[in-house]
């Protein structure tokens, strides 16, 4: 007879495809019932972190919600901190875990469900009689509030016969959220008459607007207006027409392109939070700037914001487009600048001062060599600045960041795995800093075995903790904490099937040109070390140490 735990697990295999994580004592029965009774993909990864981060990259690069699995206990504590950025970045997924007997805790056992609800996410608990219906609430919630939910199963409850499935109903979904109300009306009346009206109008779009399905109606209210415009980090590629696009705003912007951005007159934002990485600490536009913001937020997320509608991007973005109209300015804005020059970064040197690498040479030149059709997911650190700027992808759901909402380190490998699964054809590139890459380091493994010839990893080997090193080690505080042993990745990617190649100068990279053309299918999984210097500190950097100086 079916068991409560295979109650689960066909429930959830109707709405999820792919599970990730590590089996344990709790969950042994629901991964039992998922490799032998589902269609359902269950991928290993080595530490329950990598469970949580692989079904958070499998969203962020699909679309598609997925799951992670854990034991109780230690196999869940170990999931908290991924759990807590899939919260901030407003990932949905479902994370089915062991838990507690129904009598009660033995002696290791924690309190799951506070664990959970301090990080920001619901526990649901399955019993005998609703494990179907309970699963299908948690993924619903999943998906409507866009975040993880945990959906917990008692260990004396997981092998109880349960009888025949019963047919529980699909997910239910809410509508998008169309502007109401006459103070959404008159702004939106505002929005277009400003945008109509000025000079240099700009546009700047979000994640929030790429998962909206924005984009076409964005790119021909840019058209209508001649706005210029560009995305936040996690919005690149969300505008169709990248000739008019200024790149990513924020610290990860060049220099060019920001002067641009703050000589807007009209700025209108769409599905982008405004942090102050985004908006450059307060200074991404002028003073003199009106600016306006649509979101689905309760309400404007910047104080530099003068008018707000609350709504869905594409829904705003349509409406727009429709009280604008036909009549395209006569001059437009975006036709008179060189969007080229102002997107340009510095190139760099060959090598820093120092006779190591520098960062911006190797980024440049890897950026010419990498596959076309590839996947970016980074873990955190001081190198994220690299790939941001030199590595453009052609859409949000090819580059991303899981970590920085939550400003951890340590989730790059695991990201590996998920973004693997959701993209079978692309390209996936991990770029990770020494500090991180060794914090993740069992899931090296996964990384190689799940990506195999689709897999790159760049490696930017400071033998230190840059981010740190970048803002304390300059106030004079003791370095030794913030330094690492120069360690070879290289050899660590041997040992798991990997080739490993250590870079050193630019020459050494010839060895990823020979690699972009070999069979994905007879090639290994490619892992470069790239020994840079710590003395060439990213622009965003700068900007968070004249902040925090």
């Amino acid at each position: 007879m079916p068991t409560v735990s295979a109650h689960v697990a066909h429930t959830l295999a109707q709405h999820i495809d792919a599970v990730f994580g590590v089996m344990g004592n709790g969950n042994a029965y629901f991964l039992d019932a998922i490799e032998t009774q589902t269609d359902a993909v269950f991928t290993a990864v080595r530490h329950e972190q990598g469970a949580v981060v692989a079904a958070d990259a499998h969203f962020r690069a699909s679309g598609r919600i997925a799951a992670g699995t854990s034991t109780y206990g230690a196999g869940f504590t170990n999931t908290l901190t991924a759990l807590a950025e899939a919260v901030q970045a407003h990932v949905p997924l479902v994370l089915v875990v062991g838990d507690e007997p129904t009598s009660g805790p033995r002696p290791w056992d924690v309190d799951q469900i506070a664990l959970a609800s301090a990080v920001g996410a619901r526990t649901y608990t399955v019993g005998r009689a609703d494990a179907a219906a309970t699963t299908v609430i948690a993924i619903e919630h999943a998906l409507t509030y866009r975040v993880p939910v945990v959906l917990a199963i008692p260990y004396d409850v997981a092998a109880l016969e349960a009888g025949a499935a019963p047919e529980a109903p699909a997910p239910r979904l809410p509508a998008p959220l169309a502007p109401r109300g006459e103070f959404a009306d008159g702004t939106l009346g505002e929005i277009a008459a400003a945008l109509a009206e000025a000079s240099r109008p700009f546009l700047l779009a979000g994640r929030g607007a790429w998962l909206a399905g924005a984009g076409e109606a964005l790119g021909e209210l840019a058209r209508l207006t001649g706005a210029l415009t560009a995305s936040s980090a996690l919005g690149r590629g969300v505008f169709p027409e990248s000739q008019y696009d200024l790149g990513v705003t924020g610290g990860f912007g060049a220099d060019g392109a920001m002067e641009l951005v703050r000589s807007a007159d009209v700025a209108v934002v769409f599905g982008a939070s405004l942090n102050q990485f985004t908006m450059r600490f307060g200074e991404l536009f002028a003073p003199g700037t009106r600016v306006f913001q649509v979101d689905i937020a309760p309400a404007a997320t910047h104080p530099h914001v003068g008018g707000f509608v609350r709504a869905d991007a594409r829904l705003a973005a349509e409406e727009l487009v429709t009280r604008v109209g036909s009549a395209s300015p006569s001059a437009p804005w975006r036709e008179t600048v060189d969007v080229a020059a102002a997107r340009a970064y510095d190139e760099g040197d060959d090598l820093a001062a120092d006779g190591r690498l520098d960062p911006r040479s190797a980024a440049r030149r890897i950026a010419e060599l990498l596959p076309r059709d590839r996947v970016v997911v980074s873990d955190g650190g001081h190198f994220i600045g690299w790939a941001n700027m030199y590595w453009p992808v052609a859409a949000p759901d090819r580059m991303m960041m899981v970590g920085t909402a939550f400003q951890s380190i340590g989730q790059g490998w695991p990201s590996v795995v998920g973004a693997a699964l959701a993209r079978r054809e692309s390209t996936v590139v991990l770029t990770s800093g020494d500090g991180g890459g060794l914090m993740a380091i069992a899931d090296l493994e996964s990384a190689v075995r799940a990506a195999q010839g689709r897999g790159i990893a760049v490696i930017w080997n400071d033998a230190a903790y840059g981010a740190e090193v970048n803002l304390y080690g300059l106030k004079g505080l003791a370095e030794g904490p913030m330094r690492i042993p120069e360690v070879d990745f290289a050899a660590f990617g041997a040992a798991v099937g990997a080739e490993g190649v250590v870079v050193k100068s630019l020459a050494d990279l010839d060895r990823l040109a020979a690699w972009a053309q070999e069979d994905a299918a007879t090639r290994r999984f490619l892992l470069l070390d790239l020994r840079i210097s710590g003395d060439v500190i990213a622009p965003y950097q700068q900007e968070i140490i004249r902040v925090n100086s």
